[in-house]
């Protein structure tokens, strides 16, 4: 049986989301991981708490909650790509990693202005979204690239090469579109 993981970018209306949308003239600022296409779980770095826009760290998000719930009209890219059972295993290994010690980690705000500024900002249990999401595939032999981690933005992942678009649009339409290609097969 075939294996993929799922790439999933998006833009909502936050303020972090348009600054890095204006600064970085990104469409999807944000990107988060995913194993299967519900997006009941995606696997990123943001808002622990979707009141407290200062409450960053490494999440476990949903389509249906959460910051995705409270800015409805948030648009997303979601890209499947297909991998290993190996890559799949040690993908799995490493969001499980972060899961465990998910208490430790925090958002990486400086690295944002290294991004921009092409110099890293590396601080101990801190990463951005694409920091985490780009670190997790190139340990699992799923991304390979010359740039380290903390310099990778979302335009870096938007540019890979073997990734299939399954969606685009608002997210609060994905469930209908999961349920319209359900019906069609």
């Amino acid at each position: 049986m075939d294996k993929y993981m799922y790439l999933v970018f998006s833009k909502t209306d936050t303020w972090l989301s348009r600054a890095i949308y204006f600064l970085g003239n990104l469409q999807y600022p944000h990107t988060s991981i995913s194993f299967d296409d519900s997006f009941n779980q995606l696997y990123s770095f943001g808002r622990t708490n979707p009141n407290n826009p200062l409450s960053g760290g490494f999440v476990v998000e949903s389509f249906y909650d959460g910051m995705f719930k409270k800015c409805s009209n948030s648009r997303c890219a979601v890209y499947r790509i297909k991998i290993t059972e190996e890559q799949y295993n040690n993908l799995l290994k490493e969001v499980e990693r972060f899961k465990k010690e998910q208490n430790k980690f925090r958002y990486n705000f400086l690295g944002l202005f290294g991004v921009i500024l092409h110099r890293p900002i590396i601080r101990k249990h801190h990463y951005f979204c694409s920091q985490f999401v780009s670190e997790v595939m190139i340990n699992s032999k799923v991304y390979d690239t010359t740039k380290i981690p903390a310099l990778i933005s979302t335009s870096d992942l938007y540019d890979m090469e073997d990734k299939e678009l399954v969606y685009e649009g608002y997210i609060h339409d994905y469930k209908d579109f999961l349920y319209q290609r359900t019906v069609n097969n």
